[in-house]
This record gives C-alpha cells, structure tokens and sequence, in this order.
C-alpha cells in the first residue's frame, strides 16, 4: 500500500472512493489503525476532552498538539496525517496562523492542518495555503465554537443557517482547502454540499451521503464516558475487557500469585 497524499486523497473523491479519518493521539493506536489501512490521520485538538479529561477542547494548546502529533508521527503511517490547529492558535492574526500552522508541520510532522471555521476564516485559509500547507476545513457544527452555539447542537435546520453553510462552504473551497469537515449538519444539507463541492467532504454527524466519514478513535472503542453522541457507534466496549485486566492483576499482586518463577531473574 502507497503513502496517502493529497492528491491521493482528492483522487478518491473523484473515483467515487469513500474516505476513512480517525482520530489518533498515540504511537500505540496509530501504529493498530494505520495498520488497517485507514485513509486519513487526525490528530484532533478533541485529544483535550478524550484524554486530558477537559470538559471542552478550548484548553488544548499548541505545545500538546505537537506533542501528540509527534508521537503519532513516529509511526510512520502510510495515511495522510493531519493536525489541528488548536483554539486561539489562528483566530488572532494570519501572521500567528501560518506560524503555527508551520510549527504542527516543522515540530510536529504533520503533512496538514485543520481549522475550523467557513467565510470568516477564509482568509486564514488561503494565507496559510499560500505557504504550500495543505488545509482541512471545518464546518457544522464547531467545538471551539461551543459558548457562541449554546452547546453541542445540529447546525443548518432552517434556510437561513443552509444558506450559511453552504456560503461557508463555498468560501472554504475558494480559499484552498484540500477537504472540508461537515459536523452536526442534517443528511439533505450535507448531501447538497457534498454535491457542490469539488473537495471531499468528511462527515461526522452529518450522514451517509458525504465523501468520507471521520470519528474519535475513543468512541468506537467504548472508552469515552463523557458524552456518547447519537452519530458515534461503538464497535467493541473494551472498557470491561480493560477492567477485567486490571482487577487480576491487582488480585494477583495482592494474594502473591504474581509475579512468579517466569516473569523474574536470576
């Protein structure tokens, strides 16, 4: 199997090819999916709320997305690994986006970033293309959006807001985004602007007529307890494998039974 690129990645848009994104914050996991031949890498500022506990992904900083997008990048994976661009990392000034933007690619290794965000970050987009950095829009339903939405809410029922998004859309494309993220958005509207739009789109939440479809490696793996949105499915509860594990072992540390004449030296 090839590395993935970008044009690889557009190809598959054109072939009709459907686009397979997880998330991943590890070596360990990378190495697992990258294995499966997933398509796409995201390594998502989401790592906040799925392994660092915050309630919301504001906190995460730029220092903890290259830190993570090393330790996926050790791996070497033949998918296409993207970064996010982390809240209050690009919305300041253009000049602050494109240096970040070259930290997560210079620092972290990653062969592009994400941001999110439609006509009001178009700007930041083609600045940040211009110096040949690949960007994954966002769109929908934006997390570092959360205070200004009232929460994590369907984004685009109602005209006016599918007017929006689709404007947002198109700006995002015009700018020079290589593929853009539809969250939290009705299937019709998703499928509207999959149509119109000459870059894939990635959907989470936002059904089955988009290009490609991301989620949170956590989620399908049953290891998220704070939230457990209608769009995720679990595809193994590894939580009670995991807990199993653990309560052997600390039966057997307690009662002496481990470790025994195998796991020591002489």
């Amino acid at each position: 199997m090839k590395k993935k690129s970008i044009p690889s990645i557009l190809a598959m848009k054109a072939d009709g090819r459907r686009i397979t994104v997880l998330t991943s914050y590890d070596y360990p996991l990378t190495r697992i999916m990258d294995g499966c031949g997933v398509d796409i890498i995201l390594v998502g500022d989401s790592v906040g709320v799925v392994v660092a506990g915050h309630a919301t992904t504001l906190p995460v900083t730029m220092e903890e997305m290259i830190y993570h997008t090393r330790s996926v990048v050790r791996a070497a994976p033949l998918a296409l690994v993207v970064a996010d661009l982390p809240f209050l990392s690009y919305q300041v000034s253009q000049e602050e986006a494109r240096r970040n933007a070259g930290r997560l690619v210079k620092e972290g290794g990653a062969e592009a970033v994400k941001l999110e965000g439609g006509i009001n970050c178009a700007a930041t987009i083609r600045a940040i293309t211009l110096m040949d950095i690949p960007v994954m829009g966002h769109i929908g339903l934006t997390p570092q959006s959360i205070h200004r939405m009232g929460g994590y809410k369907v984004q685009g029922r109602g005209d006016e807001q599918a007017r929006r998004l689709l404007a947002d859309a198109r700006a995002v494309e015009e700018a020079g985004a290589f593929a853009l993220v539809l969250e939290g958005i009705p299937t019709p509207l998703a499928g509207e602007i999959t149509a119109a739009a000459g870059i894939p789109t990635i959907g989470i939440g936002a059904g089955p007529c988009c290009d490609g479809q991301v989620l949170v490696i956590h989620d399908i793996l049953g290891l998220c307890e704070k939230y457990s949105p209608k769009f995720v499915k679990k595809y193994v509860d590894l939580r009670p494998i995991i807990t199993d594990a653990v309560n052997r072992y600390l039966d057997e540390v307690r009662s002496g039974e481990f470790p025994t004449e195998e796991h020591s030296f002489r």
